[in-house]
């Protein structure tokens, strides 16, 4: 296996452990009974935007054999010196910004069930985008993988009808319609941010870290926007960092370290491998909350769903292998 190959399934590894530990984590802290009000999300993820570019720019400062000179010199020329390379990033950032006020609207509109079956739909979107934008080509198994891999994630998501019972909300016609349009978009978005950042990274020489920085920056911009917007009464009266515990900080962490870790991924993997990763960590933190939280009764749609998770996973590289199989031979 080569050096390239073996980071790209370590990155893919890395992801599905940060992404599992990361939910638990955090169902953990938004759960905790504890004296004072509760943490800011929105401040929480100013704080790990501000961790990952500190992290950046210490990885940029190793590759430049731990030289300030070194690192002011490429934070010069890729920051500074290229402002219209840098303002391409603000687009990303800030179709994640409205990602996440989407889903905002979404879950105020939709019962969990729906939103949660409905938001797969980006894992399609994001192939889709994969092959208009980066000119990927997919074989039939690729496609078929990616309809079993939806079918078997929604599967695994569907709640229980008693979870289902308890979560119903008396929603007008309306509101429901705004919030199915909240979450198709927000799916849309999804793709496309991720696919455009993917392009990007692969049409450029310059270090992951450094396109890390920049869509760090503005990242950090829109979330502060969005903390004195959504949070700015509460944090005139509590502070930016109310609620902070040893907890909140994990989870803070884990967060910055998603994000390098999804860039990785990015750079030596796809898009559509990462959706892969992030679709089984899934099941990995709904088999953890079951043995270890006890908060969760697997049913048989659940184990169907993995199936077919685990199926759509194999059926996806088994295209690629094929494919490098018959290209070798000719």
């Amino acid at each position: 296996m080569s050096a390239s190959a073996r980071l790209k399934y370590v990155s893919l590894g890395v992801l599905v452990l940060q992404t599992t530990t990361l939910v638990l984590t955090m169902r953990y802290s938004r759960t905790l009974h504890s004296e004072g009000p509760r943490y800011l999300a929105s401040s929480a993820v100013v704080c790990a935007e501000v961790l990952k570019i500190v992290a950046c720019m210490l990885l940029v400062f190793k590759d430049n054999s731990c030289s300030l000179r070194g690192l002011n010199r490429v934070l010069g020329e890729e920051i500074i010196n290229k402002p219209l390379l840098t303002l391409k990033l603000a687009i990303p950032s800030g179709i994640y910004t409205l990602q996440n006020n989407l889903l905002y609207v979404a879950l105020s509109n939709l019962d969990a069930a729906t939103y949660q079956v409905t938001y797969q739909l980006k894992i399609l979107t994001t192939a889709l985008f994969s092959v208009s934008m980066l000119g990927k080509r997919l074989g039939i198994y690729q496609w078929l993988s990616l309809v079993i891999l939806m079918t078997g994630i929604a599967l695994v998501q569907w709640p229980t009808d008693a979870a289902s019972s308890s979560q119903q909300k008396n929603l007008t016609a309306g509101s429901q319609i705004a919030g199915l349009l909240a979450v198709l978009v927000a799916c849309f978005s999804s793709g496309f941010a991720g696919v455009y950042f993917e392009k990007i990274l692969k049409e450029t020489k310059q270090s992951v870290w450094v396109r890390n920085i920049q869509l760090g920056l503005f990242g950090l911009i829109f979330g502060l926007v969005g903390v004195f917007v959504y949070d700015g009464e509460r944090v005139q009266e509590d502070g930016l960092f109310q609620g902070y515990n040893k907890v909140t900080w994990t989870v803070v962490a884990l967060q910055a370290l998603g994000g390098l870790v999804i860039a990785a991924v990015i750079k030596y993997a796809d898009n559509i491998l990462k959706g892969f990763a992030t679709s089984i960590s899934i099941i990995l933190s709904t088999l953890i909350s079951y043995f270890w939280l006890e908060d969760f009764d697997p049913t048989s749609v659940f184990f169907l769903g993995a199936v077919l998770v685990i199926a759509a996973t194999f059926l996806y590289g088994y295209e690629r292998k094929t494919a490098a199989v018959i290209s070798s031979k000719v």
